[in-house]
């Protein structure tokens, strides 16, 4: 027979999946959607976003019950504050996907600039996504040290985002008609840059979890390791 507060873990495991899954394909139907010109589609990412804003509450209540019934023990409380920092990390790459679509949207009623850096930004949303894809499969299956690739590949997602910024400008002062596109353009390249920053912090989240070991700011660990060395 199945412990109530196994359960209680295994739902909310569960609903991150949930969660993750709704938020890669919000991503990926927006950049569809822009990269298609099917408005049709943005307009369900927006929709949709409201459901996961609903799970990432499910999460946050779940959590709270949980630490507040079961007394956890040192690992269960870093679960616990594991699951409601992705669930929350996972509902603000949705906030992200939103963006995208509303500015695909705007973007699908103009008309198309004679170059644009959409390539691009299709290669920042599979590696973001990827990312995302990873973090996740990491946490199921507790294995910290899928952390730190994932968190290199941002670096790659941050090197598109200039490349695409570059581009835009370059056609902004080649005829000013093309800086209202551009200027959407590259919001929609910066949403996808900070979906990527949520994935990695999902995976640092994943590495501490399972390690017990923050990964989260280098500089500051190796700022107050000296200090300690000093003293």
């Amino acid at each position: 027979m199945t412990h109530p507060f196994e359960e209680h873990l295994s739902r909310i495991r569960e609903t991150l999946l949930l969660m993750s899954s709704l938020t890669d394909k919000s991503m990926a139907l927006a950049v569809q959607a822009l990269v298609e010109r099917e408005s049709s589609l943005a307009t369900s990412v927006i929709a949709d976003d409201a459901e996961i804003d609903r799970l990432e509450m499910e999460v946050d209540e779940r959590v709270v019950t949980y630490m507040a019934t079961h007394g956890p023990i040192a690992r269960d409380s870093r679960l616990m504050l594991a699951a409601s920092k992705i669930s929350s990390n996972l509902e603000r790459i949705a906030d992200q996907a939103t963006t995208v679509a509303r500015r695909a949207l705007a973007l699908n009623e103009e008309p198309l600039l004679a170059v644009e850096p959409l390539a691009d930004v299709q290669r920042m949303s599979s590696v973001a996504q990827q990312m995302l894809h990873d973090a996740i499969t990491a946490f199921v299956e507790a294995r910290f040290e899928m952390a730190l690739p994932i968190i290199s590949r941002d670096r790659v997602v941050d090197d598109l985002n200039r490349n695409v910024v570059k581009g835009l400008i370059r056609l902004m002062r080649e005829n000013p008609e093309n800086v209202e596109r551009a200027v959407n353009i590259m919001a929609v390249a910066k949403a996808i840059e900070r979906a990527a920053d949520h994935a990695e912090n999902i995976a640092e989240e994943v590495y501490y979890l399972y390690s017990g070991e923050d990964i989260r700011h280098p500089n500051a660990i190796r700022a107050a390791a000296a200090q300690d060395d000093e003293e």
